[in-house]
């Protein structure tokens, strides 16, 4: 039995779309991480700039240009940073996840299991920097 493998051509315009639908995927996540506070929206946002670059330019551009989605997207590709206030809100979420499940009487085991994976994220999310963008923003309330 043999396969014919797709012209080049076809492989190329196959992976442009799974990277755009990709991409839209992740986008919708992300926007719906506004507005539900567990869902987180930057990682996805991040994803979906990757998935724009692999497929199309336009959207890539739109996406780290845009003025509310835009700038996390560009603080985490100069700097590997995640602003101040998105670091309070993530510990606040973690937090609050982790409230709920104490106060739904979880087994000892998962709670544990889950406090660590809780604090490995916290303990990611806070070495990494502020970004020049929240510095700026922290200089200007002094």
């Amino acid at each position: 039995m043999t396969f014919d493998f797709p012209a080049q051509g076809e492989a190329v315009a196959v992976m442009r779309w799974f990277w755009m639908a990709a991409g839209f995927t992740a986008l919708i996540l992300g926007l719906l991480g506004v507005a539900l506070p567990l869902l987180p929206t930057v990682p996805f946002l991040l994803l979906a700039a990757f998935c724009f670059a692999r497929s199309s330019p336009r959207l890539h551009n739109w996406l780290v240009n845009h003025p509310r989605f835009g700038p996390p997207i560009m603080d985490w590709h100069r700097e590997g940073a995640i602003s101040l206030r998105a670091k309070r809100l993530a510990t606040l979420s973690i937090v609050a996840v982790f409230g709920l499940s104490v106060a739904m009487g979880l087994g000892v085991t998962l709670l544990a299991i889950q406090a660590i994976t809780l604090a490995c994220v916290l303990v990611f999310i806070w070495t990494r920097p502020h970004g020049a963008r929240s510095l700026a923003t922290t200089d200007d309330q002094t």
